[in-house]
């Protein structure tokens, strides 16, 4: 009988690669924060308030901060919503601490924008509204003239904000939305991720040709496919013109409930887990502080930021020797305000071990009745199940990792 021999194909280095290799990007201040650079993904939202709510919106922004957003955005829709922000910025200062803040602008927001700018670390503008083009029903064509000519109304209107920016050490955010193109766009490209890229790609050439470069650029779009390309003609582009701006993500719009959380994941977490994206926003139709553990989690599980527990745990099966479901509940609730710990909580002993490798410490179902608690991978002792939790926290405490809970 002849024997097949198999040919050994050697590992490649770029397929046993875990880390994500970020995409290089300048560094871009947003107050104490640094956008890129290879700084850690910043997580943003944006609360609800009217900013004309002095009292409301610094309390929104406080309880946001609070919980870990660290770029905070507020709507600011009139020139009066841009001077409150000064009142705003001022209180958090007396009561509570600076904040970096982001004022978004829209429509025709050169007056809003350069008083706002006095105010707030960074400015988001929408290319598509931020010069107002009113639509002809029987258009045919946009000729080269027309189109250059609202060119030059938007470097006009832009110009100043540009400065005042630019002076100040202050950020932008050219944030094109799919939804909101401008008529041209739409007009010469269609309503695809071409004419996203190329939106942004028109407000980036008048900031550079007025050497300004504290630019984050976002493409974001509420269905996951389009904002996926949009992103990623983004980056090849920006390669292509030796541009190294931050990127912003998100997938706008995306809803509420689990369903809202999946489309943000698998938007986020499929660029974030390519190298690309230097800060996220998780854009829920929920209370803004719903949208902050979204972030954390997308960040936590691809390993770009450690800022809670991460919790190995088998799905169950016919060999599961206790409710894994309870226990890994009890499991959580006492250990759950420990920072950077993986715990493992595994129902039998056939995949345990070798499941929960990496972990710091093991809670494994050995034999019924028993706990098998482990350190890594080695087996430190066994108690009696109802012990198992109270002799966990005994183990961690021994090593000098536990904190008590805030109260």
């Amino acid at each position: 009988m002849q024997t097949l021999e198999l040919p050994k194909v050697a590992a490649s280095s770029a397929l046993t690669d875990t880390t994500i290799h970020r995409r290089k990007t300048r560094p871009v201040p947003v107050g104490d924060i640094l956008i890129g650079g290879g700084h850690p993904v910043v997580v943003q939202s944006m609360i609800n308030e009217d900013t004309l709510d002095i009292d409301g919106s610094v309390a929104a922004i406080r309880r946001l901060h609070e919980i870990g957003c660290e770029i905070v955005r507020v709507t600011v829709p009139s020139l009066a919503h841009a001077k409150a922000l000064a009142e705003i910025k001022a209180k958090l200062i007396h009561t509570y601490q600076p904040v970096p803040l982001v004022a978004d602008v829209h429509h025709n927001g050169m007056k809003i924008a350069l008083e706002v700018a006095k105010h707030v670390d960074k400015v988001r503008i929408n290319p598509g509204l931020y010069v107002f083009e009113k639509p002809k029903t029987d258009r045919q064509e946009y000729t080269a003239s027309e189109f250059a000519d609202i060119g030059d109304r938007i470097r006009e209107t832009l110009e100043p904000l540009v400065i005042s920016l630019r002076d100040q050490n202050k950020a932008m955010r050219i944030g094109v939305n799919h939804g909101s193109l401008a008529e041209r766009m739409l007009f010469t490209y269609g309503d695809t991720p071409e004419g996203m890229v190329e939106s942004a790609l028109e407000f980036i050439r008048i900031c550079e040709s007025l050497n300004y470069y504290n630019l984050v650029i976002s493409l974001k779009a509420s269905r996951v496919p389009v904002m996926l390309t949009a992103y990623r003609l983004m980056v090849k582009r920006m390669d292509e013109l030796g541009m190294d701006y931050p990127l912003h993500l998100g997938v706008t719009e995306a809803g509420d409930g689990e369903y809202g959380r999946i489309k943000s994941t698998a938007g986020i977490g499929t660029l974030l887990a390519a190298g690309i994206g230097d800060t996220i926003r998780v854009s829920l139709t929920e209370a803004p502080e719903k949208e902050i553990p979204v972030c954390y989690s997308i960040l936590q599980a691809l390993g770009l930021r450690k800022t809670m527990v991460e919790y190995v745990a088998c799905p169950s099966c016919g060999r599961t020797l206790f409710n894994l479901e309870n226990v890994l509940d009890k499991v959580r609730e006492a250990t759950k305000h420990l920072t950077g710990l993986d715990i493992a909580v595994m129902g039998c002993i056939v995949n345990g071990p070798g499941e929960m490798a990496d972990a710091d410490y093991g809670y494994v179902g050995k034999q019924a009745g028993f706990i098998a608690l482990y350190r890594g991978r080695e087996e430190i002792k066994r108690v009696p199940q109802d012990k198992g939790v109270e002799e966990l926290i005994a183990l961690i405490k021994a090593d000098g990792r536990w904190v008590e809970p805030e109260r």
